[in-house]
């Protein structure tokens, strides 16, 4: 019977050439199947044996992607669901503390080769025991010790130990939320305040710990910082906890956030948590929109199901946009499959203004759409004419002609 560690290990390593995209994606889902065969076995396998291979995988797979074009992510993926069994495969195996310890400070500070993942101390805690514990915050004091002055967060990327400090600070957030030390949580976490995604951070901290009210306060700090992506993704974190935790709130906070951000997607979730009460808030959500034509006909396509109001939107707000057009008209064929026809052909010359397959790829499939669209009535023998003059002008392009060929178009 073939052992764990053969049926494992042999799919984490390789001596592959994985510079390539397609070879390292292929590995990456070799790494995977690893991870679940070796998960599957924990319920039934010596938890020493689990931690082993685990441990021992987990060093490869930081070899592997390494030297790997990791670009698709699905490398990285298996490394970091390694790196979330190993403390509890640490604690489950009884895994000698010091032992544990110095793994941990070398792979966190002397590893030169792969830098980019982090330890979770909160995650070691259950393996590394109080006493453990409080062995681990001495090593990374005596660490900090020896790094000399901590630089200033401007100087801090410049610092010959940019890197150790980074994980210095990390190791401190994280254990400030073990110690669910409110004031620790602020410090580390928000800093100077001068960055919105810092409160965020303080926010989820608090969530974390269960503190549910500082995390609903330091996310509306978020989405109250400024107009930036980071506050924007702040307000959806906000709204997420009223939700989860005040829904009586959440419908005000979503009106909020549209007012601040007015968008298809912030409207949509104003509509959704406006429930029976959306009549009192759809005129000053169109009248919002509409000063974002693409915005106010996606609204009402994709979110209001209403094909023609958001036809009708479409030309009293002179929508610019190819893509939204192209959204819309396949929704709107199904009311009027004539009236789109003029669209179609607008679409189908926009494509043809670039060269490339791609894009007469597309143009001859609309034009077959079109066809479709049209047979049978007395537009039809327009859409043929269309084609012809297509051809004729795009006459010095041989790859059109022939995805036109491929397209079945006269």
């Amino acid at each position: 019977m073939i052992s764990l560690a053969d049926a494992v290990l042999p799919l984490i390593r390789t001596r592959s050439d994985l510079y390539r995209y397609s070879a390292a994606n292929a590995h990456g889902q070799d790494m995977h199947e690893a991870i679940d065969i070796l998960e599957a076995a924990i319920p039934t396998t010596d938890p020493a044996k689990i931690y082993t291979v685990t441990h021992k995988a987990l060093a490869s797979s930081l070899k592997v992607i390494a030297r790997a074009d990791d670009s698709a992510g699905i490398i990285g993926d298996a490394c970091r669901r390694l790196l979330e069994l190993h403390p509890r495969a640490a604690a489950s195996a009884r895994t000698p503390v010091g032992k544990l310890i110095d793994w941990m400070m070398k792979f966190q500070f002397d590893d030169d080769e792969v830098d980019y993942f982090e330890l979770d101390p909160v995650a070691y805690a259950p393996a590394l025991g109080d006493v453990g514990m409080a062995a681990y915050r001495k090593g990374l004091a005596e660490l900090e010790a020896k790094l000399g002055p901590r630089p200033s967060e401007d100087e801090r990327w410049s610092s010959g130990h940019s890197h150790a400090w980074f994980t210095l600070d990390w190791n401190a957030q994280r254990l400030a939320v073990l110690d669910h030390d409110i004031d620790a949580i602020i410090r580390t976490h928000a800093k100077d305040r001068k960055v919105a995604a810092w409160l965020q951070d303080t926010a989820e901290a608090f969530e974390e710990i269960g503190e549910i009210d500082l995390a609903i306060e330091w996310a509306k700090q978020a989405t109250d910082f400024d107009h930036g992506h980071q506050s924007r993704k702040a307000a959806d974190y906000w709204c997420g906890l009223l939700d989860a935790h005040r829904p009586d709130e959440a419908l005000e906070a979503r009106l909020s956030v549209f007012r601040k951000w007015p968008s298809s997607t912030s409207a949509a979730r104003l509509r959704k948590a406006a429930g029976r009460a959306w009549p009192d808030y759809r005129d000053e959500v169109m009248a919002t929109l509409a000063a974002s034509p693409s915005d106010a006909v996606l609204f009402a396509l994709l979110t209001l199901k209403e094909p023609e109001f958001a036809w009708s939107l479409a030309h009293s707000l002179a929508l610019d946009s190819d893509h939204t057009w192209s959204e819309l008209v396949k929704e709107y064929e199904k009311v009027d499959p004539l009236a789109v026809l003029p669209i179609h052909q607008r679409l189908v010359e926009n494509e043809l203004v670039e060269a490339g397959a791609q894009h007469y790829r597309l143009a001859a499939r609309r034009l077959a759409k079109m066809r479709k669209l049209a047979g049978g009535s007395e537009r039809a023998d327009g859409v043929d004419e269309l084609v012809a003059e297509l051809r004729e002008t795009h006459r010095r392009r041989p790859r059109l002609q022939q995805e036109f060929d491929r397209a079945g178009l006269p």
